[in-house]
């Protein structure tokens, strides 16, 4: 059961302090606080839960504010529980009123939150985030907003699209590896069915475990064991495996049923089952490669991701399309499968026109975006691409067009700090959630944080300039009652003599 919280900030002073004085108006949390929209979003929040049955469940800003203090501070699930416990920022931050030295929720819900709140959903937040930003940022915006309504829009800003990978959390799969693993799994699936028919079977079959294992661990010890050693290692462990799966066949037609399996076994006995079928085949048709490859048990929607790049060719996760402009990024596309991000580009322009409401001036991309259809797209609506154009280079290029590409290509390479940023500064660079979902949402939650990382920083220029400016100008006051000062007595010191 939900019941509906007023989510609108309450004032820092107004927080209950037991050992007296206010929250500083002034810190970033207080400031976070005033950005993030929580009762916007918190209808839509509230459709995972049922309207009148069950315990009171929490609320959206306690959920999202718990996964935001998460991700900015860099700690685990039990550490941000007892950050919040020890600091009454934080506590206000996910909606308290009073500073409580209690625990305030079991650190297994953040899990929960992850899976109740999508990355679409964060996305909308992030959208809104920015939107509020823009607007503050802005002085004018009303008079853009006026002479909007009276013009039609004309393009105006420039637009970063690029895609990366987030790594997920796995060791370097290789097949003998993923074919050991799946057999020891096997092993555990046997020893379980077999248990309430012990009565009615005898023997039980015999599964070679030890013997399999050395054969594993003859080949795995080795630093550089030749091809014609794995083909030979891996033949051994598919006939292990496929052995263990006879035996698990024969034991549901004696009898024993799939009930007995707990949800994560019968999972993974699904999971094992494909991996077998792809690696048979990868092993008799001698090939490197094939269609929708496991390389994880644990977490079968992981694909290997072909970067190209010089240090990891290949990567191992999630493929994201995202967009960027004015210093803010956007996550466009989630996917576990390798993609051609040229395919989204038309979507990420649009995107941008109805956040900003007008088609940017100028897109900003790498190579493979610069397709012909993209180019016929962007010339119909007045929006120039950068790079060179099809075909063969010219002769000679103006100093206008090589200055023009060097400012281009350093526009677009701000897109890649954003991702250094999500890397190496937030969780990018290894997503430790395991589930689908729950992965979906903590790689939603990185780019709303930075987003908000950025409009902090702003804030805190905005009010630095402004407090210069106030300094400068009471010294100029100050400057100016002296020289006043000073010209009426020597007047006063002429006429006495």
């Amino acid at each position: 059961m939900y019941r509906k919280v007023e989510q609108a900030p309450s004032p820092a002073e107004d927080f209950d302090l037991p050992f007296g004085g206010k929250l500083a108006a002034d810190n970033r949390w207080v400031q976070l606080a005033q950005l993030i929209p929580w009762s916007e979003f918190e209808a839509e929040y509230a459709q995972n839960f049922e309207t009148e049955v069950g315990p009171p469940a929490k609320s959206f800003r306690l959920a999202l504010g718990s996964l935001i203090i998460k991700e900015k501070l860099g700690i685990s699930d039990r550490e941000t529980v007892e950050q919040i416990r020890e600091n009454p920022y934080l506590q206000y931050f996910i909606g308290q009123l009073s500073y409580s030295n209690e625990v305030p929720f079991d650190p297994s819900l953040l899990v929960h939150f992850r899976q109740r709140i999508s990355a679409e959903l964060v996305n909308k937040v992030n959208g809104e985030v920015v939107r509020r930003l823009r607007e503050i940022g802005s002085a004018d915006g009303e008079k853009k907003n006026q002479s909007a309504e009276i013009e039609p829009p004309k393009n105006q800003g420039k637009l970063i699209i690029d895609a990366t990978c987030a790594p997920a959390d796995i060791s370097y799969p290789t097949d003998l590896k993923l074919l050991n693993q799946a057999r020891q799994h096997t092993e555990k699936i046997v020893d379980v069915l077999y248990e309430p028919l012990k009565e009615k079977i005898l023997k039980k079959p015999r599964t070679y475990r030890q013997i399999a294992r050395k054969d594993y661990l003859k080949v795995a010890k080795q630093r550089r064991p030749s091809r014609q050693q794995k083909r030979k290692a891996i033949k051994k462990q598919l006939q292990y495996l496929k052995k263990n799966l006879s035996h698990i066949a024969q034991l549901i037609e004696s009898g024993a049923t799939l009930e007995s399996l707990s949800k994560k076994q019968y999972k993974m006995l699904l999971v094992v089952s494909e991996v077998y079928r792809q690696q048979l085949e990868l092993f008799k048709n001698n090939k490197q490669s094939i269609e929708h490859r496991i390389v994880s048990l644990s977490q079968p929607q992981i694909r290997p991701i072909v970067r190209g790049k010089a240090g990891q060719p290949v990567e191992f996760g999630a493929k994201l399309s995202a967009s960027s402009f004015e210093g803010y990024v956007f996550l466009d596309r989630i996917s576990w499968d390798n993609f051609n991000e040229s395919g989204d580009f038309k979507a990420q322009v649009e995107a941008y026109r109805n956040l900003t409401g007008s088609y940017p001036e100028s897109v900003h991309v790498d190579r493979i975006y610069r397709t012909r259809e993209n180019r016929a797209w962007c010339k119909e609506r007045g929006i120039r691409i950068s790079g060179p154009h099809d075909g063969r280079p010219p002769a000679n290029v103006s100093p206008e067009k090589k200055k023009q590409a060097l400012e281009d290509e350093k526009i677009r390479s701000s897109i890649e700090g954003k991702f250094g940023q999500g890397k190496r500064r937030f969780s990018l660079a290894l997503v430790m959630a395991k589930l689908p979902n729950t992965s979906r949402t903590a790689i939603a939650i990185t780019f709303l944080v930075m987003n908000l990382s950025t409009g902090l920083k702003r804030f805190l220029c905005v009010f630095l300039c402004l407090f210069a400016k106030t300094t400068l100008v009471s010294r100029l006051v100050i400057i100016k009652n002296y020289h006043s000062t000073y010209e009426s007595q020597q007047k006063l010191i002429r006429a006495s003599a």
